[in-house]
């Protein structure tokens, strides 16, 4: 899965391991071969925000307005224009400015007096669990029932990409507003829905297999003996955290049924790994090994739906 600057997202997926290595080694040579300058260019579109640092940021605006800018360039930060005569006017209004960001309630008060809302997407999986006084985040066990609803048969379910604009607005609404009906026909396209599940867990600061775990997933699946391979996945998936084991328990299971209309939907338990292998669990650090570890990604994420009932039953099973 490539994400661009500009927010496209393309999916490309194959069955065949090396034809896999391949797309990853020309895609990677082809952005090593792009001009410096275009990718500092690149980064320099991003528009960032921090709103910790307003003041700073008023406070570099005269340093900023030293350097000499083209005629034709506009600011990205709003100028107010005036004569040299109007300094004091100027310096005035910058003090203002600044006393009045310096005086603005802090988040966490805002969050008290209910003005700002918690967020769903980009916040830690635990943290969404604790203020919804549960183990499954709310939005994942909707968009669950909403697929096992009406998408089941759907052709490529999770791997078609619904529009990316639709997604943003429905993650908005789930940011925002406490009550969402994912029947709503503004949410019709099921592939809207399944987008932004996956959004959320892509969005997650850790990934649902938390980082400390990674490696130990690795070298579980390289194991070459099969039963020893599933038992020792097995009692990596009972140390997670509790938000973690739960999530991951009925995620898996809805997986499961989709893998099982594959005669339909076209969606095996391969393409379900490929699918949510990179989304699920990556290293927190990515190295040189990044080709090998998404391998590794998939074939965990297929191992964990082909034997579910062996990794997710009781012990008696």
């Amino acid at each position: 899965q490539i994400t661009t600057v500009s927010g496209n997202e393309f999916l490309l997926q194959s069955d065949i391991d090396f034809l896999i290595l391949d797309w990853f080694h020309a895609i990677k040579n082809a952005i090593d071969r792009l001009p410096k300058e275009q990718r500092i260019t690149s980064r320099n579109l991003e528009f960032k925000l921090r709103r910790s640092s307003s003041i700073e940021l008023l406070n570099n605006l005269d340093t900023e307005s030293k350097e000499p800018k083209p005629e034709h360039r506009k600011s990205l930060i709003f100028r107010l224009n005036y004569s040299a005569s109007d300094t004091n006017d100027r310096n005035r209004v910058k003090s203002r400015l600044k006393k009045f960001i310096s005086r603005r309630p802090s988040l966490k008060t805002l969050q008290e007096k209910g003005l700002i809302k918690d967020q769903i997407f980009g916040s830690h999986l635990h943290l969404v669990c604790e203020h919804e006084k549960s183990t499954v985040p709310r939005f994942v066990r909707l968009c669950i029932e909403a697929v096992e609803r009406r998408g089941l048969d759907v052709d490529g379910i999770y791997r078609v990409s619904g529009n990316l604009a639709t997604i943003q607005k429905l993650r908005f609404v789930v940011n925002q507003e406490e009550k969402l009906n994912l029947d709503d026909s503004q949410w019709e396209d099921i592939h809207v829905v399944t987008g932004a599940l996956k959004m959320f867990f892509r969005e997650l600061p850790e990934p649902l297999f938390p980082y400390c775990f990674f490696e130990q997933f690795v070298e579980a699946i390289k194991i070459p003996d099969n039963a020893t391979r599933i038992k020792s996945v097995r009692n990596l998936v009972k140390k997670l955290p509790r938000p973690n084991y739960d999530t991951m328990k009925i995620l898996f299971e809805h997986l499961q049924k989709i893998a099982a209309k594959e005669s339909v939907n076209l969606m095996s338990t391969q393409s379900l790994g490929i699918v949510f292998g990179p989304t699920l669990l990556r290293p927190e650090k990515e190295t040189g090994n990044m080709a090998v570890h998404m391998l590794y990604q998939n074939q965990i994420v297929e191992l964990m739906l082909s034997e579910y009932s062996k990794i997710f039953g009781s012990e008696e099973d």
